[in-house]
């Protein structure tokens, strides 16, 4: 489907002054991101010119500010990720009006609705610096306010455990190197603007955009230095290594005990087949079995994610700044890092479309293989089925959502599962989602929908046609197993109804990520239907070509679910899909803080054995 895609205070005080203020009015509960109201602002002309005129963005903010304070008095939100973003883009207000207590106030409320250990005492870091060094200083600027931000941010970060924020900070670490005038105006160019340019208005999912920009603009990118240095200097002080859990839970399957072969699907943007040569399904004809639609989702040849012909002579420097990527978010001095943070950093205006585009297409390029690759590690009795969807790489939807395509897309979800029938696979890997607000966000990207209220009863009608899809195809096939990503969003994918991962099914598990040491990585959704965690930070698999690459996201934990569940059915092959999941899940061990449910894939194995008739 085109909207899929693979799958980042004085609180009792400000409480008290909130709950005195409204004591009398009940609060009306929401359950679903959809259901949260929408609101539009009219912008006129280019959207530059609102951050760069202080009445023009006064005016906006008042607006913005407005909106989103009255969702928060009269709406009890479920989730709080939703509740800390509409505290954030007010804190970020407060900040660039000078309303500096105010703002510290509210973050010090978002503080306390964080939910994961490491952000909880990493949230509001920087700003906390940035305040302390504003009162020491006198102001928010020059060399002696830089150097006090600079004090206090590594005192905050030496006060706190290793162990625990080391994650956070190695990726607050490669946000600020990489971090430039052009990415930042670039989003605002590239993203915003042609929505203004479309209906002269922007609505309430896109608008905290513009004031994140702003704040960016005028707080962050001028510390850039100062917070690199300090994030640097906090990570060479504590070079610890984790201890890696998943090397004693692991269980590879010998190749000679005869166990029963499995097929296993991969269903994402393409494998490389020629790197598993002896482990794949093959049609009649002695083929890889495919099945593949396009992004118009109409039959298509070719196993791996198309490269644009404009991109394809640079797939070797795609792949290098992947790499580089991931060395980054490693703390890994590598010349591929130091180019791509240069690459980034030195990016000139209007370039950002061109570098972003091209990043998204490399990493569909190599995200199938490498999922395969975890998918079928340790086990030689995995035989690969490619079922190729095709995600979309530009910064505008291409194509546009439309009824047609839908209705497409719908018939191709269940040609998918019937092709995973037909060639008797076991297993399916779905390290993608989409949400309602995706569709509704491409509507308005493509200025389908007069209003707010038009796009949101649009995208309802077109989401549910194609959940509804997903939900049909995949009860058809009660003998598969499906194993969905949880979504890198930091969020509850059941709020978002982001499927597949909110789809509840006898047949379907929802996996979230940890790292090496069973800690929840920064990135992880989370939810009811989230039942099991794997590892999924920096993990290492072949990519098209042969190389060998770590990767993080729910994209790489819901593989090694996949992994373990092809080895129980290679070892006692008559388990069903919710024999195969209870067994998971019995096996796995719930963490201290009650917050992650790590796999054990040994004792997995060993219980499946011992089920054997």
């Amino acid at each position: 489907m085109s909207w899929l895609s693979r799958s980042v205070l004085a609180f009792a005080a400000a409480f008290a002054v909130a709950q005195s203020a409204s004591a009398q009015v009940a609060k009306l509960r929401i359950d679903k991101a959809a259901d949260l109201p929408r609101f539009e602002y009219r912008i006129d002309g280019k959207v530059e010119d609102l951050l760069a005129d202080p009445a023009k963005f006064a005016a906006f903010a008042a607006a913005v500010r407005r909106d989103a304070q009255s969702v928060l008095d009269r709406y009890e939100i479920a989730d709080k990720a939703t509740e800390r973003q509409l505290l954030a883009t007010l804190m970020q207000l407060d900040w660039l009006e000078g309303r500096h207590d105010d703002a510290m106030a509210r973050l010090a409320r978002i503080r306390a609705l964080e939910e994961k250990p490491a952000d909880k005492l990493t949230s509001g870091m920087v700003l906390r610096s940035v305040d302390g060094a504003r009162r020491t200083a006198g102001g928010t600027s020059g060399d002696a306010y830089r150097a006090e931000v600079g004090r206090r941010l590594r005192g905050e970060l030496d006060a706190m455990p290793y162990a625990v924020v080391e994650n956070n900070v190695k990726g607050a670490k490669t946000s600020a190197e990489i971090t430039s005038e052009a990415l930042v105006l670039g989003q605002v160019r590239d993203v915003i603007q042609p929505i203004v340019d479309k209906s002269g208005t922007l609505s309430s999912d896109f608008a905290p955009g513009i004031v994140a920009a702003k704040y960016r603009l005028a707080v962050l990118l001028p510390l850039k230095g100062v917070l690199v240095d300090a994030y640097a200097g906090y990570l060479a002080a504590n070079r610890v290594e984790k201890a890696d859990i998943w090397a004693a839970r692991d269980a590879t399957l010998p190749a000679d005990r005869g166990y029963a072969p499995v097929a296993v699907a991969v269903w994402d943007s393409g494998v490389d087949s020629a790197l598993f040569r002896d482990r794949l399904v093959r049609d009649a004809s002695g083929a890889p079995a495919l099945i593949a639609f396009d992004k118009y989702s109409d039959p298509a040849t070719g196993e791996l994610y198309p490269v644009p012909a404009e991109l394809r002579d640079k797939l070797p420097r795609m792949k290098s700044r992947l790499k580089g990527f991931s060395d980054l978010q490693a703390n890994v001095d590598s010349a591929e890092a130091t180019e791509v943070k240069q690459y980034l950093s030195n990016l000139k205006p209007g370039e950002y479309k061109a570098a972003i585009e091209e990043l998204s297409a490399a990493g569909n390029y190599i995200h199938g293989t490498h999922v395969a690759g975890i998918a079928a590690a340790g086990n030689p009795y995995a035989r690969l089925a490619v079922a190729r969807i095709e995600f979309g790489h530009t910064l505008q939807p291409d194509p546009c959502p439309s009824l047609e395509l839908t209705r497409k897309d719908a018939r191709n979800t269940q040609a998918y599962v019937d092709f995973f029938r037909r060639h008797r696979v076991r297993v399916v890997n779905m390290s993608f989602g989409g949400s309602v607000g995706d569709v509704e966000g491409q509507l308005e990207q493509c200025g389908i929908g007069a209003n707010a209220d038009e796009r949101r009863k649009i995208a309802r009608e077109w989401f549910d046609i194609g959940k509804d899809a997903f939900v049909k195809a995949m009860a058809s096939a009660p003998e598969v197993l499906f194993v969905a990503a949880a979504g890198n969003e930091n969020a509850d994918s059941s709020f978002a109804e982001s499927i597949p991962a909110d789809i509840v099914l006898p047949n379907l598990i929802t996996v979230g990520a940890v790292d090496k040491a069973g800690d929840e990585a920064p990135f992880t959704s989370y939810g009811k239907t989230v039942v099991v965690h794997a590892n999924g930070y920096l993990v290492d698999s072949v990519i098209p070509g042969g190389e060998r690459l770590a990767e993080s996201g729910t994209s790489m934990s819901a593989p090694q679910v996949t992994n373990l569940a092809a080895k129980i059915l290679a070892v006692n092959p008559a388990l069903t899909p919710p024999q195969v999941i209870e067994i998971i899940r019995e096996t796995a061990e719930k963490t201290a803080d009650g917050r992650r449910v790590l796999i054990h894939p040994r004792k997995a194995i060993a219980a499946a054995q011992a089920k054997q008739g």
